[in-house]
């Protein structure tokens, strides 16, 4: 068996300038792979994503999918053969043997995964949208079962040669996502196609050929046949795309932003009254919501709290006597709004919770001036916790004005709040400001039972450390002013004297 450092060693040069971006050791052990498959009369092709990425001259990928008519036994042996010792089988029933390489212990080159499947065709013997291994496949056969034709691609690892029966080429050079034959078909093969359609414009820029679209519109209601897990996954990699504005589009245009989203049923309504009576708004709140999710950072938590900063407005919108619009407690509306689709959707617990809180809070730090007090600035921080970066990033996002000054304005006074945050950092730890006494001590201090008063009196001697008026480590004071609030029942505390800030 060939080792790693053997395998590096044994030069073999690239020789198709498609392949230019791939590292010389990732290449190397591609080829050594493709060189065993064929010398036991087995074809190796790249085909897929890494085929497409390489075509449009994209970053380099770790993982690479590789197409072969080899059965996944033989593929596992050939590939023991080639040098390979991390082999993975979770996929075999399916056709698929994975490879790993750990990261270059010399150079620090990180590591990269194979995955080679057995070719096979689109046929599902059941719900589980799963294919299975057939026998007699040929690579016209598996490329012909893909989704769309720049991704209905193959390459040589050897020479460089492009098998491309579909076109895909053209239609990368056209920005074009168009589906592989007919598209009906392909959406109801497997009807997550119609988000991946829609996430390659949000990433790539692309946009829908028209056939194409509007089969997505006569299918989208069979995206509910896909577990709402897979919908999450790809709804984050839309969002965190360079023209997520633009896949959004698609998913409006198409019907499959509340198909996917019913709880956005409220913005593509306001969405579609702006689009087809061409009427002048207070804001196009369609339009302002894409802009935010673009200007915020593409991290996943920030880019879903863009999506639903404003998604209650609709549900929340009133007009005074003078004819001014409000959105009044539209934050807080968002917020739960948020919660019920991240929950269905199943987005992991963290998420939830920080979208919500982002959403909830997004109000307050836009309402920052100079006379902030110290006490108040703590207080945000304190609330916003861990979120506190992702709420700032969105924002500053949050501000699509068309006037230079407004921008500006906006953008100097997020900025004026960094600084002051900086500098409480530099001061003090944040983990002072906190009660002195923590539940135990209470329930010692009183003899009595957990409940809500321990959370009260905890909460008031927090608020009187955020204030500056009680030692962040002065127990005894705390424990007379806590003795004082129980001796006034626990649920009628005295108020903090607070900064009188008004921030929300």
């Amino acid at each position: 068996m060939l080792s790693i450092s053997m395998m590096i060693d044994d030069l073999i040069p690239p020789t198709a300038p498609i392949f230019a971006p791939i590292s010389r050791r990732t290449m190397q052990v591609i080829l050594r792979f493709a060189t065993v498959f064929r010398e036991q009369g087995h074809e190796l092709y790249l085909v897929g994503g890494p085929v497409r990425d390489l075509l449009l001259e994209r970053a380099e990928a770790n993982d690479f999918d590789f197409a072969t008519d080899a059965l996944p036994a033989v593929t596992q042996e050939l590939g023991r053969e080639a040098g390979a010792t991390s082999i993975f089988t979770i996929g075999e029933r399916f056709g698929t043997i994975g490879f790993a390489f750990p990261e270059d212990a010399e150079t620090g080159e990180a590591g990269f995964v194979f995955e080679i499947t057995t070719y096979r065709s689109e046929e599902y013997p059941d719900e589980t949208r799963k294919p299975v291994v057939q026998h007699d496949v040929t690579l016209i056969d598996d490329l012909s079962r893909r989704d769309f034709t720049i991704n209905a691609i193959a390459a040589d690892p050897v020479s460089g040669d492009l098998i491309d029966p579909f076109y895909g080429q053209a239609d990368l050079a056209m920005g074009v996502i168009r589906a592989v034959g007919d598209p009906d078909e392909r959406f109801n093969e497997d009807p997550l196609r119609l988000l991946r359609a829609a996430r390659f414009v949000a990433q790539l820029g692309f946009r829908v050929e028209h056939e194409t679209q509007a089969a997505m519109a006569r299918q989208a209601e069979s995206l509910n046949r896909i577990s709402v897990e897979r919908v999450y996954l790809e709804l984050t990699k839309l969002l965190c795309g360079d023209f997520a504005g633009a896949g959004l589009d698609v998913l409006l245009e198409t019907g499959l932003l509340t198909v996917a989203m019913p709880e956005l049923q409220p913005l593509e309504r306001d969405a579609l009254i702006v689009d087809r009576r061409g009427r002048a708004r207070e804001k196009d709140l369609w339009t302002h919501t894409k802009l935010v999710i673009e200007q915020a950072p593409a991290r996943p938590v920030v880019r879903w709290a863009a999506l639903l900063h404003d998604a209650a407005k609709p549900l929340t919108r009133s007009i005074d006597a003078a004819g001014e619009v409000h959105f009044f407690g539209h934050e807080r509306e968002g917020a739960i709004l948020s919660a019920r689709l991240l929950k269905r959707l199943k987005a992991d617990k963290a998420t939830q919770q920080s979208v919500f809180h982002i959403v909830d809070d997004h109000l307050r730090p836009a309402m920052y001036s100079p006379d902030w007090t110290d006490s108040a600035v703590r207080r945000l921080m304190l609330d916003a916790g861990d979120d506190l970066d992702d709420l700032l990033d969105l924002v500053a996002a949050d501000v699509t004005s068309a006037r230079e000054q407004k921008q500006r304005a906006a953008a100097e006074r997020i900025e004026r709040l960094r600084v002051h945050i900086d500098r409480l950092n530099a001061e003090h730890a944040l983990e002072q400001f906190q009660s002195p006494l923590d539940g135990t001590a209470l329930m010692a201090m009183f003899n009595r039972p957990p409940g809500r008063w321990i959370a009260e009196i905890k909460e008031h001697l927090r608020e009187l450390v955020i204030d500056g008026e009680l030692a962040p480590g002065d127990t005894e004071r705390a424990a007379e002013i806590a003795r004082e609030l129980v001796g006034d029942g626990a649920g009628n505390r005295p108020q903090a004297t607070g900064s009188g800030e008004t921030n929300g």
